[in-house]
C-alpha cells in the first residue's frame, strides 16, 4: 500500500489526503506514538500480530522458500497477500507437524527427498503413478475433471501429504488468482503440505497438485506458477521445468498422446490440443505444453495458446462469479466448503488432538484458519472413510 492508501485503510481523516499521510509517516519515524485502538487498527490492517510491533526491530520475513515462478521480479500489487498466506501456510505446517512429532509411532516419509531432478522424466513418472496405483485403468475417461481431482487428491493425501485448497486470506477481497501463484509445497518429512490455488480452473487443479507433489519427491519447498517457454538457465528454473515435465508424463503419458500433423496454424492446433483435453479431462494448456515439450508444437505456437487460454479463463471466472453472486444463499453451506478445501486427514487430526488435550482450540483455529469459535462448528458432523496417517501407513 502507498502511505496516502494505507492512512486511508487505517481511518486516518483528514480534509486533505497529504495530511493523513503525514500523521501515518509520523508515527512510523517515531515522533509520535499510536493510541492503543490506532496500534490494534495497524495490526489487523497490516496483517501482523500485535506484538510484532513491541520489537525493537523489524521481524524477519517469512521463509516462503524458493520462488519457482517464472515471472522474475514479481511487482504485482497482491505480492503482499501472497506473503500472508506463505506465512499462514507456514504456522499451520509447523503446528500439524508438532502434533505428528509427539505420536511415538510416527515414521518419517522416506519418498519426500528421494527424486533427484536428474532421473528421466518417464521413470521418474512411473515411479508417482506406481505411488497414487494409476495404472492403465487410469487412462479410462473419468466423469469430470472435478471427479480427477478428488481422487488424485484422496490417492496423495493417503501418502500423508497435505493438500490445501487455498486462494485467499479468508475474504474474497483477497483473492489470488493463478497469475500470482498457481501451487505451493513445503517438503517435509513428517508433515508436507501442498497448496493449490482453488482460483484457479478445475482441470488446471490436477496438473498443480502432480506438480507440487514432484516438489516434495525432489525435496523442494517453494511457490510455483504455471509453466512457461522460457529456456531454464537457473537451478529453480530446471527443478521447476522437471517438475512440470513429470506431472505432464504422468497426467497423460507420452505414448498415449495423439500425434499432430506437421505445420499446423494456431487455430487447427487449438482443435487438435481441444480434442484431446476433452477426452481425457484434463486442462487444454497442460496439452499444449505437452505437445511442445514432445516436439509437436513450436515455441511460438504453444505461447499463444498458452495466452489465448490465461485470457479465457480471466473471462470465464468473471461470469462464475456472477453467476455465483446470483445464487448466493442456495449452495453449499460455509462449514461445507471449509472442509473440503481443508481436506479430510487435517480435519480428523486436529479433531483427534482436541479431544486428547493434544491441543489448544486457539491452536486448532489457526490450523483450520477460523476464529476459534468457529473450530466446534466446522468439526462437527462426520468424516467417515477419511484416512487418518497412522492408518494409510
Amino acid at each position: 500500500m502507498s502511505l496516502e492508501e494505507a492512512a486511508l485503510r487505517l481511518g486516518f481523516t483528514s480534509r486533505a489526503k497529504r495530511a493523513s499521510a503525514a500523521r501515518l509517516e509520523a508515527l512510523e519515524r517515531g515522533e509520535t506514538k499510536p493510541t492503543r485502538n490506532q496500534l490494534l487498527k495497524i495490526a489487523a490492517t497490516y496483517r501482523r500480530p500485535l506484538t510484532a510491533f513491541y520489537r525493537t526491530a523489524p521481524p524477519v520475513p517469512g521463509n516462503r522458500g524458493e520462488d519457482f515462478r517464472s515471472i522474475g521480479g514479481v511487482t504485482d500489487k497482491r505480492e503482499p497477500l501472497l506473503d500472508a498466506l506463505l506465512r499462514a501456510t507456514r504456522v499451520r505446517q509447523d503446528l500439524v507437524r508438532s502434533i505428528l512429532e509427539d505420536d511415538e509411532d510416527i515414521e518419517s516419509l522416506s519418498f519426500v527427498g528421494s527424486m533427484p531432478i536428474t532421473e528421466p522424466i518417464e521413470g521418474a513418472a512411473a515411479t508417482i503413478r506406481v505411488a497414487l496405483h494409476l495404472d492403465e485403468t487410469r487412462r479410462a475417461r473419468v466423469a469430470s475433471s472435478g471427479e480427477q481431482f478428488a481422487t488424485l487428491r484422496e490417492r496423495v493425501e493417503a501418502l500423508g501429504v497435505f493438500v490445501l485448497l487455498v486462494g485467499n486470506l479468508g475474504s474474497h477481497h483477497t483473492n489470488l488468482d493463478e497469475r500470482v501463484f498457481r501451487g505451493f509445497a513445503v517438503a517435509d518429512q513428517i508433515a508436507p503440505f501442498i497448496i493449490i490455488n482453488d482460483q484457479d480452473a478445475t482441470a488446471a487443479q490436477s496438473f498443480t497438485l502432480i506438480h507440487e507433489l514432484v516438489h516434495v519427491y525432489t525435496g523442494s519447498t517453494g511457490v510455483s506458477a504455471a509453466p512457461t517457454a522460457v529456456p531454464p538457465r537457473t537451478h529453480r528454473a530446471r527443478v521447476e521445468r522437471f517438475c512440470n515435465d513429470v506431472a505432464s508424463e504422468v497426467l497423460l503419458p507420452h505414448d498415449s498422446l495423439p500425434g499432430l500433423r506437421q505445420g499446423l496454424t494456431v487455430d487447427a492446433a487449438a482443435d487438435q490440443v481441444s480434442k484431446v483435453a476433452v477426452t481425457r479431462n484434463v486442462s487444454e494448456a497442460m496439452v499444449a505444453y505437452r505437445y511442445w515439450r514432445t516436439g509437436a508444437l513450436d515455441a511460438e505456437i504453444y505461447r499463444r495458446l498458452a495466452a489465448s487460454y490465461a485470457a479465457r479463463w480471466q473471462s470465464a471466472r468473471a461470469r462464475r462469479r456472477e453467476l455465483r453472486e446470483e445464487a448466493a444463499g442456495t449452495g453449499p453451506t460455509y462449514y461445507t466448503v471449509r472442509k473440503h478445501r481443508l481436506g479430510r486427514p487435517l480435519i480428523n487430526l486436529v479433531r483427534r488432538a482436541l479431544r486428547s488435550d493434544e491441543l489448544t482450540h486457539t491452536k486448532a483455529a489457526l490450523i483450520l484458519g477460523v476464529k476459534p469459535s468457529g473450530v466446534e462448528p466446522l468439526l462437527g458432523g462426520s468424516m467417515t472413510g477419511s484416512p487418518t496417517r497412522q492408518q494409510s501407513g
